[in-house]
């Protein structure tokens, strides 16, 4: 795969950092700060920048802003473990910068929708419209494993796991192609390229801390998070993927979760539909937040 064949936005990316509760956060931006504001919080191992596929796709003008969270892409972050709630702190903080006088429209994926969630159900006033694409929360964890969770956490935390390397920047472009097959492969060498950095050998690393990878020595309380979702006021619209499982894995609680959310399911694509149909993602945030403007 040639570099000549790497996706080319069509709308100019600027990338900034931002110092954000003692890190350097990487804001990734696109249009003038004077356009109505759309923030975009990606999921995890991504980066904000990849969310350029469905910035180009919109039909309207829109100041989009898609940071990159603590650890992962150009954001930094000295932590020795990561811990969610420190997410939806980051986010405060994030608008408290970019729109500290007026609600937001938030757009997440997966983990960043999971992140805005709790942040929309915590801080309702501060939330405008919000659209969940993919983002409902995991399975219910049993105490019971608490003891075992502690452990391996203790255990793993001496010598973290470490994320993939590659030979290239082509080879990890054709194994996202491969694992995303709706993609083109100019789309996927563009991601490459996002996720991963070269080293002094060659060799390409991700753009992503290790310690991501270790066990939460926390169990997961769906209780807690169905109360905050249930807190929220904002308009939201939950999204999914006609191919993705991931709704219907976690079961029926979705509803329960967010009442009163519309819904839309994108023909023909998987969990990752910023990657897999940019376009029809970009149609549906525009008719839902078109009532917000």
């Amino acid at each position: 795969m040639g570099r000549n064949q790497i996706y080319e936005p069509k709308v100019a990316r600027v990338s900034g950092q931002f110092a954000v509760r003692g890190m350097n956060y990487c804001v990734n931006e696109w249009g003038d700060a004077n356009l109505p504001l759309l923030v975009y919080l990606h999921g995890w191992a991504d980066t904000g920048s990849t969310f350029q596929f469905v910035v180009d796709a919109l039909g309207g003008d829109w100041h989009v802003v898609a940071p990159d969270w603590r650890g992962f892409g150009r954001s930094s972050c000295e932590c020795t473990s990561y811990w969610f709630p420190d997410y939806v702190a980051d986010l405060h903080a994030l608008l408290e910068l970019f729109s500290p006088d007026e609600p937001v429209r938030l757009v997440g994926h997966s983990m960043g929708a999971n992140v805005a969630s709790l942040y929309a159900g915590t801080m309702p006033e501060r939330v405008r419209a919000f659209v969940n694409v993919e983002g409902f929360g995991l399975k219910d964890s049993d105490p019971d494993e608490a003891p075992g969770r502690y452990r391996s956490w203790i255990e793993r935390s001496l010598e973290a796991p470490t994320f993939s390397e590659y030979a290239n920047l082509d080879v990890l472009a054709q194994r996202i192609q491969k694992r995303y097959p709706a993609m083109g492969g100019g789309a996927a060498a563009f991601v490459a390229r996002e996720w991963a950095s070269e080293g002094a050998d060659g060799t390409v690393r991700l753009r992503a801390d290790r310690r991501h990878k270790l066990p939460n020595p926390v169990l997961y309380r769906r209780a807690e998070a169905e109360a905050c979702c249930r807190a929220i006021t904002a308009d939201t619209l939950l999204v999914v993927g006609s191919e993705s499982t991931f709704a219907e894995d976690i079961g029926s609680s979705v509803e329960r979760m967010f009442p009163g959310a519309s819904h839309a399911s994108i023909d023909g694509a998987g969990h990752m539909l910023h990657f897999e149909a940019p376009r029809a993602l970009a149609g549906v945030i525009e008719d839902f937040l078109q009532p917000s403007l």
